[in-house]
């Protein structure tokens, strides 16, 4: 299990990464929500905050007063069982609290922590829901990075974000298909280091014989789908996939904008030539499915990419895997509010594994779970294609 002092050095470096995000913010920034699935910064900062105080400290810290009676309704997320809170569409209206007020809020909570670290000592109960919280806000952040691409990515100005955040690193590796044996390989977390609960418990899976690919599809590669008709070929979609594109006009992947003849890509630079070369990103599990069927592959399913993880290099992209999101054999929710953090979201979504440039540091490893719908596009989503 994690020390004291592990983690009060990880609750320390995460309250101050999250706010170095929002540092390269305008104030205007704060409060825009495009989106249902995007919620303003100033929101990510709030619920973070709210998370600690609300399952940490006023659980376990003797005598601790809240900041404000109405935290919980502005800043709780999905958390049914812990009390009404403000719809998610309408986080966006919440000129009020302020920003300064937001600040002073975390300022207060994180203080209080760094006081609860200082008093007592922690059980193994307290510490499980600490480190929760740190990841919690980790992937926070990364939902910041998303969200705040989207927000600027969506005003007609395509702002300049920052120049700290370098999304299209090359693979500079030469393209070779990986072969994996059939057999039993095993899926899920080993050890006792940190993971959520989804990703337990460890199990078997047969696997059939298959090849995967040691790099990610390349924007190049995507365009020439594209040049091929790949949007306009109803054979290469699901019936779906096939809705989805022409009640939403979708012709090129999220961010790419058609300019003097010449595909550009919105990236935290603000509009820039698209780089052939770059990892693909941004683009749907439908348009993941078209593009393989188009190349006479397909995706791979969650098992096997983590059967053959350790042969290739990941975590540029998030990738679509063929694997729908369901509970491993064995899998329990935990008691309590946290048992809606993972459980109550197995349904209707696909898994997604590997990380992308905008997921914390030390935050992913081979066996996390991430899972979206279908048709989401915002996060730094990617293709590697198995046959």
């Amino acid at each position: 299990m994690i020390t004291e002092e592990t983690l009060l050095n990880l609750f320390t470096e995460t309250r101050r990464d999250t706010e170095k995000i929002c540092s390269h913010l305008e104030t205007e920034d704060y409060v825009v929500q495009p989106v249902v699935d995007v919620s303003p910064p100033k929101w990510h900062l709030g619920h973070t905050t709210w998370f600690f105080e609300e399952f940490v400290l006023k659980k376990y810290a003797e005598g601790y007063e809240l900041f404000d009676d109405n935290s919980a309704f502005v800043f709780n997320s999905y958390y049914e069982s812990v009390g009404e809170k403000v719809v998610r569409t309408d986080r966006g209206n919440l000129s009020r609290p302020t920003v300064a007020w937001v600040y002073e809020y975390r300022k207060y909570v994180t203080d209080a922590i760094l006081e609860f670290f200082s008093k007592r000592k922690l059980n193994e109960e307290i510490k499980e829901v600490l480190e929760i919280g740190c990841h919690h806000e980790k992937q926070h952040q990364e939902l910041l990075l998303t969200d705040i691409k989207y927000i600027l990515g969506n005003n007609p100005l395509l702002p300049y974000y920052s120049g700290d955040f370098i999304e299209n690193t090359v693979e500079e590796n030469k393209r070779e298909w990986i072969k994996i044996e059939e057999g039993i390989h095993e899926t899920g977390h080993k050890g006792d280091s940190f993971s959520y609960d989804n990703e337990r418990k460890r199990h078997k899976n047969y696997l059939q014989e298959f090849e995967i690919s040691n790099q990610l599809v390349t924007n190049g590669e995507y365009l020439q789908f594209m040049e091929a008709g790949g949007y306009k070929d109803v054979l290469l979609w699901h019936a779906e996939g096939w809705d989805w594109i022409h009640s939403e006009d979708i012709i090129a992947p999220f961010y790419w904008h058609r300019k003097h003849n010449e595909w550009h890509q919105y990236t935290m630079q603000g509009l820039q030539k698209l780089d052939p070369e770059a990892p693909l990103s941004h683009i749907s599990y439908y348009e993941a499915f078209a593009y393989a069927q188009w190349k006479g592959c397909r995706l791979p399913t969650e098992f096997e990419w983590e059967a053959a993880s350790e042969k290739f290099d990941w975590g540029r992209r998030w990738e679509w895997t063929e694997s729908a999101y369901s509970p491993y054999p064995g899998f329990k929710t935990a008691e309590g509010a946290l048992g809606e953090y993972n459980g109550k979201f197995m349904v209707n979504q696909k898994v997604l594994r590997g990380g992308s440039v905008a997921t914390s540091q030390n935050h992913t490893r081979n066996t996390y779970r991430n899972f979206f719908h279908p048709h989401l596009r915002w996060q730094f989503t990617g293709i590697r294609l198995a046959k």
